[in-house]
Formats: C-alpha cells, sequence, structure tokens
C-alpha cells in the first residue's frame, strides 16, 4: 500500500468518526451522563476521532520529511512551526492530545463536562486540521 493509499484511508477513518460524533451532538449532557453505554461510545469514538488525527500529523510530518516528533502532540507543533497549520490550531490541537491521553491512560479521571465540550465545540478544530491536510 503507497503512502497516498494510507493517507487516503487515515482521511477516510477520522471523517467516519466524525460522521458518528455528529449524531450524538443533539443530545444534552444529562442523556448522555444517564446513559452508560451511549457515554463509553461517545468516549470511544472521541477517542478514535483524535487518535486519527494523530496518525495524520505524523504521516503529514513523515512525508513532507520534516524534523521527527518524539511526542504526539509534538507532531502538531512541527506543522505549525512549519505554518502548515496556524498556531490558533495547534495550540487547540495539541489541548487534544492531552485530552486522548486523558481517555486512554486516566479514563477514571475523564470529566464529563470536557467530553461534553469536546463533542459540542471541538470536532471543528479536526474538521479543520482535516481539510488542511487534503490539500498538502
Amino acid at each position: 500500500m503507497t503512502n497516498a493509499n494510507v493517507l487516503e484511508n487515515k482521511i477516510s477513518a477520522v471523517k467516519k468518526y466524525l460522521k458518528i460524533l455528529e449524531r450524538y451532538q443533539k443530545l444534552s449532557a444529562q442523556e448522555i451522563a444517564r446513559n452508560v453505554d451511549l457515554k463509553g461510545a461517545l468516549e470511544r469514538y472521541l477517542y478514535l476521532a483524535v487518535q486519527s488525527a494523530i496518525d495524520l500529523a505524523e504521516m503529514a510530518v513523515a512525508n513532507n520529511k520534516l524534523r521527527k516528533p518524539s511526542t504526539m502532540s509534538e507532531s502538531f507543533e512541527i506543522l505549525g512551526e512549519e505554518k502548515i497549520i496556524s498556531s490558533v490550531l495547534q495550540e487547540k490541537l495539541v489541548k487534544m492530545v492531552g485530552f486522548r491521553n486523558v481517555m486512554a491512560h486516566d479514563y477514571e479521571a475523564v470529566d464529563e463536562g470536557i467530553v461534553f465540550d469536546v463533542l459540542q465545540n471541538r470536532l471543528a478544530d479536526i474538521r479543520k486540521f482535516l481539510k488542511i491536510i487534503e490539500k498538502i
């Protein structure tokens, strides 16, 4: 499989997760909190969407032969340094890496308010990043 095919597959995955997550945006925070199965599904899809965006950032860094990142968030920092993404978007995506890390490693401490905020307000940041990656 070529790099272009891998990139295309990853872009498709991000789009799929965003489309699934859009269905949850119509729900209230209370509806999500009351339904443990729904909450678990939402958290999983948020994790997958963010992880896929991280994978895209790493691919963009590698495909453009930029310096090698030592952390997941550094991929976004490199893209910001190279003016591929804005510093504002870079900062938001770095915060998403932190969110992903809490989801992956400290799931007992996941704040329902932050999960709801990410669902309602941060998916647009991933969409914006995706549009940039599709153009490079």
